[in-house]
């Protein structure tokens, strides 16, 4: 009883989080999350009591779990240990931005957030970010700092070096790529990582005299 009780509560969750990534949190209805789940509006109520707002949050935060587990595990694996920094640097860029391929649904739904934001509850936003790009960044920001003390580049600021990397590793790509659209041609992607990654050594690499 209980595994089918969790295998409903799966389905209702992939289900919503396809709704509102299609139509934004103020257009989706629990019963189009219904229709695309395959259960009842009733099911939906006994798994989530306070109905939409309940069930955005549940989306974004089991979404923003996955992505920081992959990218959490990105540096670990990458940047554990650096024996060349630019090619290692590359690497982990690259594997940093699998989960937007990896879970497109997840960052379809943040995307309708985003450009809902004047119209929802700031929580919404404010969840996303502290369970998702907030910890990501402090993780990678941690990793920076390390390196830093390991003489590997300057980063007199960690937080504000992370977010460098990610913006000029990721931004462009991001810009160029559209949803639905047909992805970016891999040697294309290559070139965008490795053109990022080198203008983040430019800025971060010591000085020489």
């Amino acid at each position: 009883m209980g595994e089918r009780r969790t295998d409903k509560r799966q389905a209702i969750v992939r289900g919503a989080a396809r709704v509102f990534g299609r139509e934004g949190y103020a257009r989706a209805g629990i019963d189009a999350i219904a229709q695309e789940a395959g259960v009842s509006s009733r099911t939906i109520y006994n798994h989530f009591p306070a109905g939409k707002d309940e069930l955005f949050r549940t989306v974004l935060l089991e979404g923003s779990r996955r992505v920081v587990e992959a990218q959490v595990d990105a540096i670990d694996r990458r940047l554990h240990k650096v024996t060349d920094l630019e090619a290692d640097l590359v690497a982990f860029a690259r594997a940093w931005l699998e989960p937007k391929s990896a879970h497109p649904e997840h960052f379809a739904v943040v995307r309708q957030m985003q450009a809902e934001a004047g119209r929802l509850p700031s929580e919404f936003l404010e969840t996303w970010r502290a369970n998702g790009p907030d910890r990501s960044q402090a993780a990678l920001a941690e990793r920076f700092r390390e390196l830093a003390e390991e003489g590997w580049f300057e980063a007199p600021d960690p937080e504000q070096a992370a977010l460098h990397f990610v913006l000029l590793t990721g931004t462009e790509i991001g810009s160029r790529t559209h949803p639905g659209a047909t992805p970016l041609p891999e040697s294309e992607r290559e070139a965008l990582i490795a053109a990022g990654v080198r203008t983040f050594l430019y800025g971060h690499l010591p000085r020489r005299t």
